[in-house]
């Protein structure tokens, strides 16, 4: 298990010379986050980032994201240029020693919350999700929402650019149900992997968060029967998941310790984080450790360690904790404390072997 850390570039509040301070901690979960989505990456950005990132005595092996233009989702005749570009980072990502690459293929917003800040009984803030709100909200108030929340910080997949064209985006969209982004996520896949597997790259699909339909779009990476499903449209090792805890968690009915075991060796890229469950489909993020939320850390790190798990972990979404003011969701403190709790599950798992020499 290699245990990383996800820095927004140099934007970032948080400094590299912090993250290389957190026991375990061997690289860095990066992204250009300047480049237009659907553009290739340019190899002079790709070089600096790596640089950065060496030089604080961290590896860059894994990206997060390369994001899918909205077109190829759409499956319009515009995707194969924008399939191309992609194609071109790829090729310029695994030349500067990249293993891993996070995406999703979520209709319009990569992820979704009602409250960036909601205070929880313990004096810190996390992110919150209501469901009577997501229902009652339409798109447009739910993106003012999230900017006035943001704390100033651009947010992953909710970059104003993106969604300046809200209402022709989802005007595209009426015609797309799940059949269709399943046909379009197949027709990328079968573009993508042939040329990941040539450079030595995986493709690390994100589940949909939460894994549940929005605003009447389609979501298709939600539970084992879609997982399943997904992984089928191009059966190669460089068609593989980025397993989120977090976000199949939010739905009762994902097992996550079963599906780390079902879908060992086809995820090369780990997000463990926790969540508490609520009534009536609500449901907040909370600390790491298992009492505080609705899933069983010790449990899902067994499960990765039981089946061999070689690939990259890092915490996900932590509380905003200690007054630390930053990008909801990812400060420093409750993230390096999630760290040290789940390097604290591994080795209790290391120790426990069967057959481990004292």
């Amino acid at each position: 298990m290699k245990m990383t850390f996800r820095w927004f570039g140099e934007d970032d509040p948080i400094p590299l010379r912090y993250v290389r301070q957190i026991p375990g901690v061997s690289g860095i979960v990066g992204a250009l986050y300047d480049v237009e989505v659907g553009e290739a990456w340019p190899e002079d950005k790709i070089a600096r980032l790596k640089h950065m990132v060496n030089q604080a005595g961290l590896e860059l092996e894994v990206i997060e994201s390369v994001n899918v233009h909205e077109d190829i989702k759409l499956g319009l005749p515009s995707r194969d240029r924008h399939i191309e570009n992609y194609l071109t980072t790829v090729r310029r990502l695994a030349a500067a020693g990249v293993k891993v690459i996070c995406y999703n293929f979520m209709p319009v917003f990569d992820w979704f919350r009602t409250d960036l800040a909601r205070p929880l009984p313990d004096g810190s803030n996390a992110l919150f999700y209501e469901a009577a709100i997501a229902e009652s909200l339409d798109p447009q108030t739910m993106v003012a929402r999230v900017a006035r929340e943001s704390q100033g910080f651009v947010l992953p997949g909710w970059e104003p650019r993106r969604l300046a064209g809200l209402e022709s985006l989802f005007e595209a969209y009426r015609g797309v149900d799940a059949e269709k982004l399943f046909e379009n996520l197949g027709a990328f896949l079968r573009a993508v992997v042939p040329v990941c597997e040539q450079v030595g790259i995986r493709m690390a699909i994100h589940p949909d968060d939460p894994p549940w339909p929005l605003f009447g779009l389609p979501r298709i990476v939600n539970g084992q029967a879609n997982l399943d499903r997904v992984l089928a449209l191009v059966d190669s090792p460089a068609n593989g998941l980025t397993l989120c805890s977090g976000s199949l968690g939010a739905d009762p009915q994902n097992d996550i310790p079963a599906l780390v075991r079902r879908y060992a060796g086809r995820i090369p890229f780990a997000h463990i984080r926790n969540i508490r469950r609520l009534a009536g489909g609500d449901f907040s993020e909370s600390s790491h450790l298992s009492s505080d939320g609705s899933l069983d850390l010790f449990e899902i790190v067994k499960a990765y360690h039981d089946t061999d798990f070689d690939g990259y972990v890092r915490p996900d979404h932590g509380r905003m904790i200690w007054d630390e003011k930053g990008r909801p969701g990812y400060g420093l403190y409750d993230r390096a404390l999630g760290i040290a709790y789940l390097n604290g599950l591994w080795e209790a798992c290391e120790k426990g072997s069967p057959g481990r020499k004292p």
